[in-house]
């Protein structure tokens, strides 16, 4: 079947440091699978596409099929894949690559990795990658006819990269931006003319993503800002939470859900996924508990 969304990145594999000196070695990661979680946690029908290395860990494939998620658009890369070492602060985070992997942009797969039958999908997000090869993959699934797009940003928006950003605002919906990824000078969270600063182009909704401080929200079409805070029973590990989140989110948008209902069930995905070592939480998590939480947390928007 065609997938509702479809999810396209890398898979690689994290050395993982805390801000407490924990470590969490050789995890199976990537952002993608993360947000390919976060939304199939809903009944979304969600496409992977990807390029694996020889050494990604094949349980963690195995455990995305048992939960019903298409990897037909997973190729292999031909050789070991993209290492990196995930290194946490207090309010960000540092990702360094192992010397000796191939290039994050050698990793990404292109528009021809997609499956023929994938391109009338109702969405895609494009998960973090060079601008280059994010602007590329934009471009070709907007000529294929997805209706609805989605980025989170690699490279950061800054005073010198503004312009070719905005090129890819003309062409997508939904903007997913972590707070150290938003340089442009004299642009915060509250800023009123952010919007503006950014070039608007088709863009509908701007998340701003915060860590534990959770997030700011800006509902363009309806000119409205809505602040969001993080929940969860206990913060094992914060990997892929803005992910999970992202996959929450358009799981709602892309059935024409309110924005509301879409920002509770971002916040509910990413619950699942600090709750627990890599995508573990989110793996375990149910669909009955997801409503469950959204009805505990958001009951305005539950009812």
């Amino acid at each position: 079947m065609v997938p509702d969304l479809i999810v396209l990145g890398n898979l690689i594999v994290d050395d993982i440091v805390l801000p407490d000196g924990t470590t969490r070695m050789a995890q199976p990661g990537g952002a993608v699978i993360y947000a390919a979680l976060g939304a199939s946690l809903w009944g979304t029908r969600v496409g992977l596409v990807s390029r694996v290395g020889d050494d990604y860990p094949h349980e963690m494939l195995d455990a995305l099929r048992a939960r019903g998620i298409d990897l037909s658009g997973v190729r292999p890369l031909g050789r070991t894949g993209v290492r990196s070492w995930i290194l946490y602060e207090r309010l960000d985070r540092r990702l360094v690559h192992h010397l000796g992997s191939p290039t994050h942009a050698e990793a990404t797969p292109g528009i021809d990795d997609v499956p023929d039958e994938w391109r009338g999908a109702a969405a895609a997000l494009v998960s973090p990658a060079p601008l280059p090869e994010q602007r590329r993959l934009i471009s070709a699934l907007a000529r294929s006819g997805v209706a609805r797009l989605a980025i989170d940003p690699h490279t950061p928006v800054t005073d010198e990269t503004i312009d070719a950003w905005r090129t890819v605002f003309a062409e997508v919906q939904h903007f997913f931006v972590s707070e150290s990824e938003l340089q442009l000078s004299g642009v915060g969270p509250a800023t009123p003319d952010l919007p503006a600063r950014i070039g608007g182009g088709q863009l509908r909704t701007v998340a701003l993503k915060r860590g534990e401080a959770g997030g700011v929200l800006l509902d363009l079409e309806s000119r409205r800002t809505v602040t969001w805070s993080p929940r969860a029973a206990g913060v094992i590990d914060p990997t892929g939470a803005g992910d999970a989140f992202a996959g929450g989110f358009l799981s709602a948008v892309i059935t024409g859900e309110t924005i509301d209902l879409a920002l509770a069930r971002g916040v509910v995905s990413a619950s699942f996924a600090i709750e627990a070592w890599g995508p573990a939480g989110l793996l375990g998590a149910t669909l009955a508990e997801a409503s469950r939480r959204l009805r505990d947390w958001f009951p305005a928007v539950a009812a």
